[in-house]
């Protein structure tokens, strides 16, 4: 099920999209426009899926809109799929990302130089993160790349030492071209993270606990009207 309503002036837009969720099996998918706030789009998921936000940005183009651009969570695919559509991962969610895996205070020097540099993504420019991210590399390459030396384990290629470390490093790699969509195409007017649509779930979620209670069609209703009016 999903409620939808198209708003017919300003068919140009730059998109964000994401989804927020109400315990296990109760989300709410969204796409925004980007530069005037409207919500464009939503639809009630168990999950989110890479077909889910295609179906919605189908239904903008079949409406007539021109997407310029997306900022996306970083839900793998994704990218991929939205295709020629400018795609940027929002940069707070990479910075998550890495803290899930190395925490807020990790013991380590390697992850404690590497949570201080994703964490000031957002106020850099791409040449200087670049640059650092790049020279910690190559300071800390022997940590990263280092194997379990440890003659019981049987396989044929031992495991990192440090995996998560790894894993932390491989994502912001793996990400890296699409941080900065918005500093290469200044003239998508790409932001550089979903965090005004962070700003929306939060309203809705305030609204939502006023009426803590209610069954889950009610919700949906209630969802629907405060969105048509004042999103």
């Amino acid at each position: 099920m999903r409620y939808v309503y198209k708003i017919a002036k300003y068919k140009d837009v730059t998109i964000q999209m994401d989804t927020t969720y109400w315990g296990r099996n109760f989300g709410l998918m969204v796409i925004r426009d980007a530069l005037r706030g409207n919500v464009l789009w939503h639809k009630y998921v168990r999950h989110e899926t890479i077909a889910q936000y295609i179906e919605g940005v189908d239904w903008l183009k079949s409406n007539g809109f021109h997407i310029y651009g997306a900022v996306i969570d970083g839900l793998k695919g994704l990218a991929q799929a939205l295709k020629p559509i400018k795609v940027q991962m929002c940069q707070f969610h990479q910075m998550l990302i890495v803290r899930r895996y190395l925490t807020q205070d990790p013991d380590l020097e390697a992850s404690q130089e590497l949570l201080n540099l994703i964490n000031i993504i957002t106020k850099t420019d791409k040449e200087s993160f670049i640059g650092a991210f790049n020279d910690w590399y190559e300071k800390y390459k022997d940590v990263i790349n280092e194997r379990v030396h440890d003659r019981r384990i049987k396989r044929h290629t031992p495991p990192y030492m440090r995996p998560k470390l790894r894993s932390a490093y491989l994502s912001i790699k793996r990400n890296m071209p699409l941080l900065w969509t918005f500093y290469d195409h200044p003239e998508t007017g790409l932001p550089n993270t979903n965090n005004a649509l962070e700003g929306l779930f939060s309203d809705l979620k305030t609204k939502v606990r006023v009426h803590s209670g209610i069954s889950k069609e009610h919700r949906k209703k209630l969802l629907d009207e405060y969105i048509k009016r004042h999103y």
